[in-house]
């Protein structure tokens, strides 16, 4: 039976002795089972290739998570074949059939939730807060759209005309492309996975190569709870040798990409173009990330301001496309805001192995992400004053400390341009106006906070602050499912609002019918 009505899933308490005996539990039982290879899933058939993709703890890096086997073009072309067939029995399906399928897959997520957990404290050398809530996230993505689908059915109020019946429903669309992010392999890979499927449409699911053994535990999980052969493909594989050729196929509808602003914009481009025996327009939802900042004016209350800049800038090691990477200030607080966000950075943040569950952040997720970040940190010394920089652990990994510049220029590329790393520049501004500009000076549009006790400034920044999602004397990160709807605007995405009530239109079409009577 579907649930009535819509609550978070909470998230546990790690404090409690026997929540933290049962994560310690699966983290043993998920470690006897790391490196094992496998196969890709196409039309319900198992597949190796005889390539893989190594993916290996980033704290760890003698530590190989697993094998999944790498999906050629053929295979690629297999499973939009694959889709395409099981697009015509799914798409019959009644929609409150598809729903429960839904519910009964976050059912297996809840029961299995501290193993998924431990499959991503594995995999992205997530914290433990971070990986169990990220699957909190993914059976609530699961309730809301199964509870929206359904919604989806309700009869749509029509003017009448007195010798006509008439009708308006919404119909799937056929065959989709899903490319999700390597930060949330769990929960944003469930979202935009079973979101299209809840309404009919089967998908061909590329993981990101960071991340694709949590990405073949949760497609296992989804056909458990009962996703037929078909309806979801799993092909892991490189953008350059299999992500074009995916995009570009005549025979897909849409495409649904999170990930950086360049692979977006060039998803956008290619899907807009009508492929030879192609007989409609492609769809894209994206979310490219953002340079997100956080404002605080002379009557804010600074110590909420300094606890959420640093839970913001910090939290999962700044792999968030919400993170806080710049802090805009007013001159008449600026000193106590450099000097608060370094003391709390230096007695809350923590950087280590998330396999103890004690550190508050793991290594950065591979190589190129360390040393690009590596380069901006360098760049930034050359800015702006880099006032801390906290320690390395010495450990076999991708680990990059809490890292804050001050008295950063609001064009220097430091508070410019997106990092995606625990790196935090700060502007120093004379007025609210010039925060606001600062602040929009930005090709992205994602999230941003704004810390203030003026009712005149808030509802300033409301109509004003150029952003998908804004949050008012609050953090910048941590979107509730059904709360804060998600997307940004510009160039951070197309705006389609995950989570939001009208999700799911992204893949339906409407079609009116009228019968004369």
């Amino acid at each position: 039976m579907l649930r009535a009505a819509f609550t978070n899933e909470p998230s546990a308490d790690f404090s409690d002795p026997s929540v933290r005996g049962a994560m310690q539990a699966a983290l043993a039982k998920v470690g006897s089972e790391l490196g094992r290879e496998y196969p890709l899933i196409v039309g319900g058939e198992r597949r190796e290739t005889g390539t893989w993709i190594t993916s290996t703890n980033p704290g760890n890096l003698d530590q190989v998570v697993g094998k999944v086997a790498r999906a050629s073009k053929d295979d690629a072309l297999d499973a939009i074949a694959a889709a395409q067939d099981a697009f015509k029995e799914w798409r019959r399906m009644p929609m409150v059939g598809r729903a429960s399928v839904l519910l009964r897959m976050a059912a297996i997520v809840r029961r299995r939730r501290f193993e998924l957990a431990a499959w991503m404290v594995y995999e992205l050398d997530k914290p433990w807060d971070e990986a169990e809530g990220e699957v909190a996230e993914a059976v609530d993505f699961l309730e809301w759209y199964a509870a929206h689908a359904v919604k989806l059915t309700e009869r749509v109020d029509l003017a009448h005309l007195p010798n006509e019946a008439t009708d308006y429903f919404y119909q799937p669309i056929g065959v989709g492309i899903v490319i999700p992010p390597w930060n949330f392999p769990c929960a944003i890979l469930t979202g935009m996975t079973m979101a299209p499927i809840a309404v009919g449409n089967t998908v061909v699911l590329k993981p990101a190569t960071n991340t694709p053994v949590i990405g073949y535990k949760m497609v296992e999980i989804m056909i458990e709870a009962g996703v037929p052969a078909g309806v979801v493909n799993f092909v892991p594989g490189s953008g350059s040798e299999i992500g074009d050729l995916l995009v570009e196929d005549p025979r897909t509808r849409f495409v649904c990409f999170t990930g950086s602003k360049d692979v977006g914009v060039h998803i956008f481009e290619t899907a807009a173009k009508v492929q030879k025996g192609q007989r409609w327009l492609k769809r894209v939802t994206a979310e490219m990330g953002g340079k997100d900042a956080i404002v605080v004016d002379s009557s804010a209350n600074l110590d909420d301001a300094i606890e959420g800049i640093v839970t913001s800038a910090f939290g999962f090691s700044g792999q968030k496309c919400s993170a806080c990477s710049r802090v805009i200030v007013l001159a008449d607080v600026y000193d106590q805001i450099v000097d608060g966000v370094v003391a709390r950075t230096k007695e809350v943040v923590s950087v280590g192995s998330g396999l103890a569950g004690e550190a508050s952040m793991g290594a950065v997720v591979d190589k190129n992400q360390f040393d690009s970040i590596e380069n901006y940190i360098e760049v930034g010394k050359k800015e702006a004053k880099l006032v801390y920089q906290g320690e390395t652990p010495d450990a076999n990994g991708y680990y990059i400390p809490p890292t804050i510049f001050a008295d950063a220029a609001a064009n220097s590329r430091i508070a410019c341009e997106e990092v995606f790393g625990p790196v935090l520049a700060i502007v120093k501004v004379d007025s609210f106006d010039e925060a606001i500009e600062v602040a929009n000076d930005s090709e992205y549009g994602l999230t941003g906070s704004v810390y203030s006790g003026s009712r005149a400034n808030l509802e300033r920044a409301r109509d004003e602050f150029e952003v998908g999602n804004l949050y008012l004397n609050r953090k910048s990160t941590g979107a509730m499912m059904g709360v804060h709807p998600f997307a940004g605007i510009k160039l951070s995405g197309t705006n389609s609002k995950a989570g939001g009530p009208d999700y799911l239109l992204n893949f339906v079409e409407a079609k009116a019918v009228g019968e004369k009577l």
